[in-house]
C-alpha cells in the first residue's frame, strides 16, 4: 500500500520594529507541508491520489493562516482612527440671518457701527476693527445680479462700499496716486460664480488712500439678488494684517456668504 506523509512545519509570525519614516507590513515564512510518498505496494493508486489531495488541502489552509495579518498591524499606515474622532473647526461659527448665512470667526465680535445702507450685520476684529465683515440688504428692481451689466459696472453704482473721499482740495499726492485724487481703488480680481443655481458678483479691490493708512484695504464682495432684494457681504482687512494672517479669516467668511 502506498502512503504519503505529510510534515507541517509553520514558522511564528514576527513583526519587525518599525521607525516613524518606514511602513513594513509583518514578514514571516511561508509555512512547509513536505510530502513523502513512500510506494509500498501497487495497485492502490486511489489511495495515494487521495492522501496527496488531503496533503494539498493542509497547505493552503497553511498558506491561509500564514498571510493573517494582526489588526494592529492593519491599521498601520492606513486612515485609522487611533486618536478618536477628529477636532472640530472652531475658527469660525455659522450664522443664519434673515435671507442669508455666512461662516465667522469665532474670534470677532458684534459691531453696533452702522456705515452702510440697509446694514444688517456687522462682525469685526477684537483687535482690529478695520478687519470686519458687513452684510446689507436694500429693496431692487433687478430679476437677477447680471441685470447690473459686468461685475464692474455694479462696482460703480455701489462704489460708496469703497469708502467716500473727503477731501476735494488741491493735491499732488505721491506714491501712484493721480494729481487731485486722494484715494485709488484698483480691482484685483473680479467673477460671477453660480452657488445653488444662483447667480453671485465677486470682486476683490485693494483701496489705498494718500496717508497710508495701513498700506491700503484689501475689499471683497459677494453679491446677488433674490425676491427683490440686493444682497451684499463685504469682508476687508488692511493691507498689513491680510499679510499676517487676516486673509484666511476675511476671504473664508466671505466666500461662505450666502442666501437661504
Amino acid at each position: 500500500m502506498a502512503s504519503t506523509t505529510c510534515f507541517f512545519h509553520h514558522n511564528a509570525l514576527t513583526t519587525p520594529a518599525r521607525t516613524p519614516s518606514q511602513r513594513f507590513g509583518p514578514s514571516f515564512k511561508p509555512a512547509q507541508v513536505v510530502c513523502r510518498a513512500q510506494k509500498q505496494a501497487a495497485g492502490e493508486e486511489e489511495g495515494a491520489a487521495v492522501s496527496r489531495r488531503l496533503a494539498l488541502t493542509v497547505l493552503i489552509g497553511a498558506a491561509a493562516v500564514g498571510s493573517k495579518v494582526s489588526p494592529a498591524d492593519a491599521a498601520y499606515g492606513e486612515a485609522a482612527n487611533v486618536f478618536g474622532k477628529p477636532k472640530t473647526n472652531t475658527d469660525f461659527l455659522p450664522y443664519n440671518g434673515n435671507g442669508f448665512k455666512l461662516f465667522i470667526p469665532s474670534k470677532w465680535n458684534p459691531s453696533k457701527e452702522v456705515e452702510y445702507p440697509g446694514q444688517v450685520l456687522r462682525y469685526e476684529d477684537n483687535f482690529d476693527t478695520t478687519t470686519n465683515v458687513a452684510v446689507m440688504v436694500t429693496p431692487t428692481d433687478k430679476k437677477s445680479i447680471t441685470d447690473y451689466g459686468s461685475p464692474e459696472s455694479f462696482l460703480a453704482e455701489v462704489n460708496y462700499l469703497l469708502g467716500k473721499q473727503a477731501y476735494f482740495g488741491k493735491t499732488d499726492s505721491e506714491g501712484g496716486f493721480e494729481s487731485d485724487a486722494v484715494a485709488t481703488a484698483n480691482i484685483l480680481e473680479s467673477s460671477s460664480p453660480e452657488v445653488g443655481g444662483k447667480k453671485y458678483y465677486f470682486l476683490s479691490v485693494l483701496t489705498r488712500t494718500a496717508d497710508g493708512d495701513e498700506g491700503g484695504k484689501h475689499q471683497l464682495i459677494y453679491a446677488t439678488v433674490k425676491d427683490g432684494k440686493l444682497y451684499i457681504c463685504k469682508a476687508q482687512a488692511g493691507d498689513k494684517r491680510w499679510f499676517k494672517g487676516a486673509r484666511k479669516f476675511v476671504e473664508s467668511t466671505a466666500s461662505s456668504f450666502s442666501v437661504a
